[in-house]
C-alpha cells in the first residue's frame, strides 16, 4: 500500500464488492451513471506488475463486469479502459455506453457530440440498484 495512493488509501467510489484481491466499486461520472471500476487492491501501476494467476483474475472480472452490464442494461457497446494516468494504481474503467450518451461513439473523456438526455440517463440509474446487486452476487460467487 501506498499513503500517497488514493486507491491505497480510500475505495474510489461507491464500493459494490470487496474481495481478498480487488474490488469494484461505481464511480460518480456525470453522464455515465453505469461506470464501475475494477480495482486490484494492493499497489501496482501496471498489469504487468501482477503475477500470471493474478492478472487472470483481474480480467476474469473485468469480465463478469461486462457480463452483467451487457444483461442487465442491455448497451449499445461496453467500453474498457486501463489508463493509469491520474492515479497510477491498476483499475479497470468498464462502462455501459449508449448510442444515445452525450459523447458516443466518442470517448467517454472526449468532447460531448450531443446534450445528455435526462430522461434516459434517469432510466439507467434507475436499474443500477438491481444491476450492484447482481453484480455483488455474481463476484462473490465467483471469488468468494
Amino acid at each position: 500500500m501506498s499513503a500517497a495512493c488514493v486507491l491505497c488509501a480510500e475505495d474510489g467510489g461507491q464500493l459494490i464488492w470487496s474481495g481478498a484481491a480487488l474490488r469494484l466499486i461505481r464511480a460518480q461520472e456525470a453522464g455515465f451513471p453505469a461506470f464501475y471500476r475494477v480495482v486490484w487492491n494492493a499497489h501496482a501501476a501496471e498489469l504487468s506488475d501482477l503475477s500470471t494467476d493474478e492478472r487472470n483474475l483481474c480480467m476474469h472480472a473485468v469480465a463478469e463486469v461486462e457480463r452483467v452490464l451487457r444483461n442487465e442494461l442491455a448497451p449499445s457497446k461496453i467500453n474498457l479502459a486501463a489508463l493509469g494516468n491520474m492515479v497510477p494504481h491498476l483499475h479497470w474503467h468498464v462502462i455501459a455506453r449508449y448510442d444515445w450518451d452525450s459523447h458516443f461513439p466518442a470517448s467517454v473523456w472526449a468532447t460531448a457530440q450531443r446534450e445528455a438526455d435526462a430522461g434516459k440517463l434517469a432510466a439507467v440509474a434507475a436499474q443500477l440498484p438491481a444491476v450492484d446487486a447482481a453484480m455483488r452476487d455474481r463476484l462473490q460467487t465467483l471469488f468468494g
